[in-house]
């Protein structure tokens, strides 16, 4: 068997998320339903680095599969490109040792989350970012998210119901920048691994932070406590977006 590793981008709008269920339209089931087509009728399953949820989307997202004989890289990259949906793309792709596996070798991740914040709203975007319309004391947010960097239990930033029982987790860059042009808050956040809505809840804090309804130590507390409740709510998810995955050599 040959591996191949992949890296492509993808609107999350009509998805149920990346990760192939039973009734629902997927990234993971476009993907392989393609790959049915182009290896005449084989069964090939993809592994991703990362599940995103119901309409997220993905600049950077990286898959790993099998075919039975090697293909020139291009040709495939082109197959896979143009006859999957237009929703997905193919940036890249490579072969990789058998070893390789997309969500097991060892990584860091960096998702962005667009938050637009003009009154009224971009209807253009209404599916890129999330619309927030109440007032914002940017400098509070720059204030409060240097206190996500570091080797955290990010538990009271977790979903209920999640079934990881390590919940530590290092950030090693969160960032904020305001794009006035577009009225976008643009939050980046990069790190060894995230949980369950971990940064659509970390912005769902950081709103209210801004706002003024949680005080800028609230970040702190919210680690401390490891209580969900002391968190903001969740964002919607049409404002993530999974940007990028750099493997360690």
């Amino acid at each position: 068997m040959v591996r191949y590793k992949a890296v492509i981008s993808y609107d999350g709008s009509s998805f149920s998320g990346f990760q192939r269920q039973s009734r629902a339209r997927t990234v993971q089931e476009e993907i392989e339903k393609t790959l049915f087509k182009i290896t005449n009728g084989q069964e090939v399953r993809i592994h991703g680095a990362g599940r995103t949820d119901a309409g997220v989307h993905a600049y950077g997202q990286v898959i790993h599969f099998d075919l039975g004989h090697e293909r020139e890289k291009e040709k495939l990259r082109f197959a896979l490109d143009t006859q999957t949906p237009e929703d997905i793309d193919f940036i890249s792709l490579e072969k990789v040792s058998e070893d390789f596996h997309a969500r097991y070798n060892k990584h860091s991740k960096t998702y962005e989350f667009l938050v637009d914040i003009g009154r009224p709203k971009n209807p253009m975007m209404r599916q890129f970012a999330t619309h927030y319309p109440y007032p914002l004391d940017i400098e509070l947010i720059e204030r409060a998210i240097k206190d996500l960097v570091g080797e955290h239990d990010f538990t009271g930033f977790t979903a209920a119901g999640t079934n990881v029982q390590n919940k530590v987790r290092t950030i090693t860059a969160a960032d904020v920048r305001y794009d006035k042009e577009r009225q976008f808050l643009i939050f980046t956040f990069s790190g060894n691994g995230f949980l369950y809505k971990q940064v659509r809840n970390m912005v769902g804090t950081l709103l209210k932070i801004g706002n003024g309804r949680f005080p800028v130590s609230q970040i702190q507390k919210v680690l401390l406590e490891k209580d969900r409740q002391l968190a903001g709510p969740t964002p919607a998810g049409n404002g993530l977006y999974l940007k990028e995955i750099i493997y360690e050599e």
